[in-house]
C-alpha cells in the first residue's frame, strides 16, 4: 500500500520520491513537508512535481497522472475570443505587475471563497519572480488590471500556476498572449497540472505522466530567461 512520503527539513532541497510513487487517492499526492525555498521549488518543477495545499496543512507535493497540458500550437482561439482580442479594448504585458496578478489569483471567488495561495506561497513565488524564473502575464482594459496568470518557465516548458479574471475574458486574453509568447520563445508546452472543461475548451488535453516526465528530461538546465 502506498503512503505519502514525508520530507524533513534535513533532506536536500533536490530530494523527492519518484513521481511514480504518487497516490491514486487522492490522485497524485506524492509527499508532504519540506519548504518552499527556490531550490526546492525548482527541483520539484524539473521533476514534474508542484506544491498545492490549504492553510493549516503542511506543504503538499503533487504529481498527477494523467497530466493536463496545452501545446501552444493546439490553442483553440474561438471566434468570440478572436473578436475580443481584436475589438475588446484589451492590452497585454509581461511582468509589469507580478504582485498584483498573484493577489488577483489569490482573491476569493464566488465558487471558491478560500485560497490555496497562502502567504508563504505568495512570498515563495515573489522570490522566484525576483530570481527571473516566475513570470506574470497581464491583461489590461481602461488602465485597470482586467485579468492575468502567472507561472514558472524552465527551458521550453511554462508551468502555469493560476489565472484570474476581473472582467469577462480577462484570463483568456492573458492566456492567448502567453501562447503567442510561447510560440515566439520556442516554449513547447504549457503545464496546466489538472484538467478542467474550461481548459479543455481552449485546447488543453491530458497526457500520461510518463510522457510528461520524458518531456521534462529533454530540457537542458538553462538559466532563467525572460519572456519577450
Amino acid at each position: 500500500m502506498r503512503t505519502v512520503t514525508w520530507i524533513s527539513a534535513h533532506d536536500a532541497p533536490e530530494w523527492f520520491p519518484p513521481p511514480e510513487q504518487a497516490l491514486e487517492d487522492p490522485p497524485g499526492l506524492l509527499a508532504a513537508g519540506g519548504d518552499l525555498s527556490p531550490e526546492r521549488l525548482l527541483a520539484a518543477y524539473r521533476r514534474g512535481i508542484f506544491p498545492w495545499y490549504s492553510p493549516g496543512q503542511p506543504v503538499l507535493w503533487w504529481s498527477p497522472d494523467p497530466r493536463a497540458v496545452l501545446f501552444p500550437e493546439e490553442f483553440r482561439c474561438t471566434r468570440s475570443l478572436a473578436k475580443t482580442l481584436r475589438n475588446g479594448g484589451f492590452s497585454t504585458s509581461v511582468d509589469r505587475d507580478f504582485e498584483a496578478v498573484i493577489d488577483g489569483c489569490a482573491a476569493p471567488r464566488t465558487a471558491s471563497p478560500g485560497t490555496w495561495i497562502t502567504p508563504d506561497m505568495r512570498a515563495a513565488y515573489l522570490k522566484l519572480h525576483r530570481l527571473g524564473y516566475a513570470h506574470s502575464i497581464e491583461a489590461w482594459r481602461d488602465g485597470a488590471l482586467a485579468g492575468g496568470l502567472y507561472g514558472v518557465r524552465l527551458g521550453s516548458v511554462f508551468f502555469g500556476e493560476s489565472m484570474f479574471s476581473a472582467v469577462r475574458d480577462g484570463s483568456k486574453v492573458a492566456l492567448a498572449h502567453l501562447v503567442a509568447l510561447c510560440l515566439r520563445n520556442s516554449i513547447a508546452v504549457i503545464d496546466c497540472q489538472l484538467y478542467s472543461r474550461h481548459l479543455g475548451s481552449l485546447g488543453a488535453r491530458t497526457i500520461a505522466r510518463s510522457q510528461f516526465q520524458r518531456l521534462l528530461r529533454e530540457q537542458p538546465a538553462l538559466p532563467p530567461a525572460p519572456l519577450v
